[in-house]
């Protein structure tokens, strides 16, 4: 079986496990992890980052630094994961879903306004397969109605807007290291901070409502309770594959950035004769091929095909089922508008095997996605 996602290793991750348990630090804030914070505020050019458990760990964390009080309300996307809402469900607010775009399956920027009401506190977009969505409209936004934008850059690392680093355009953003992104530590994300005055308190709420990063750094003499907050650390050993990761970033973009390129120019000519749509980039979003989806004609032609890839053993996979279509989403969020790109768009798209090193076997995959095609 050809998998859809296979975990990357870059070659010092193991070594680096070893080294942090020599140097007898294993729990949260050792020296790898400050070593992939100086990195990821490097890549994603922000003053501070700090590495958590998971993605979902980052936006919680952003989610309690907005101070939302119960029944506020976050303008989001119904096409992403759970966790997009659930960190602020967990505050008390409630989710209200606008719906995409048809061309990137981004938040459809022109429809968040008639979405503001009164109780809106924040925007958070969700950058879909590492492209950017439409920042300057939506940040514009914003600034016009006193609110924040929250990213969900969970796809996004090595990605841009208009030559800017998703992830930092926003007041917040979340990353995710999971192992089915681009670059992992098997679990694992990292909150990024774009306002310097934000960190320090961010640094509390990641350490249990504790001032223990002061007291580490040396700035105070004990440190105590002080605000809110939870264990949203890694543990040290995830820092430490992470970081080797990172070294490797760049080539890991460039390697996948092939993988995408060759899936395009395979699926062009059937888009060409309409059998199915490609993922569209806008020129000014840089992306970093973090999946490869095919949009066909409709369900019917999805489920027929996944199942004929893996009968040729071929893993394909679909996405999101619309979180204002879910049992908790109807009882925890409203939907503003019709959600009709939302809807069709999630029944038809498919997902493409694509992991570094997937290339060996194109012959297959090519074969197999062929003869699928063919026959719908």
């Amino acid at each position: 079986m050809i998998p859809f996602n296979k975990p990357f290793m870059a070659g010092g991750e193991l070594a680096n496990i070893t080294e942090a348990h020599r140097v007898g630090h294993l729990s949260g804030d050792g020296p790898f992890t400050r070593r992939c914070h100086q990195e990821l505020q490097r890549i994603c050019e922000v003053p501070k980052a700090l590495l958590t458990h998971s993605c979902t760990a980052a936006l919680e964390m952003a989610a309690i630094l907005l101070d939302l009080q119960p029944g506020d309300e976050v303008i989001m996307p119904s096409f992403t994961f759970v966790s997009t809402a659930n960190a602020f469900v967990l505050r008390g607010a409630v989710p209200v879903f606008v719906d995409i775009r048809a061309d990137t399956l981004n938040l459809d920027e022109t429809r968040i306004e008639a979405a503001i009401t009164p109780r809106t506190r924040a925007i958070c977009v969700v950058h879909y397969a590492g492209v950017s969505c439409e920042m300057d409209a939506i940040l514009a936004i914003a600034a016009r109605h006193g609110l924040k934008v929250v990213e969900d850059a969970a796809q996004g690392i090595y990605s841009s807007y208009r030559g800017k680093p998703l992830g930092g355009l926003g007041d917040y953003g979340a990353l995710s290291f999971h192992e089915t992104k681009n670059v992992i530590s098997g679990e694992g994300g990292a909150l990024l901070v774009r306002d310097a005055g934000n960190a320090e308190r961010a640094e509390i709420i990641r350490e249990k409502g504790t001032n223990r990063s002061r007291f580490l750094r040396g700035q105070v003499d004990k440190y105590t309770w002080v605000d809110v907050g939870s264990s949203y650390l890694p543990s040290e050993l995830l820092a430490a594959f992470l970081q080797a990761q990172l070294e490797h970033g760049e080539e890991i973009t460039r390697r996948r950035l092939a993988i995408w390129d060759r899936y395009h120019a395979w699926a062009e000519p059937y888009e060409r004769k309409g059998v199915l749509r490609r993922p569209v980039v806008p020129s000014h979003c840089e992306h970093n091929a973090h999946m490869y989806y095919l949009l066909l004609p409709d369900l019917e032609a999805r489920t027929e095909f996944i199942a004929r890839m893996k009968a040729d053993g071929v893993g394909t996979v679909f996405h999101y089922v619309p979180l204002h279509a879910s049992p908790a989403g109807q009882r925890l969020a409203r939907a503003h508008g019709d959600m009709a790109n939302t809807d069709g768009l999630s029944e038809r798209l498919v997902r493409l095997p694509l992991w570094v090193g997937v290339d060996e076997h194109f012959e297959t995959i090519f074969d197999s996605a062929d003869r699928a095609l063919a026959s719908l």
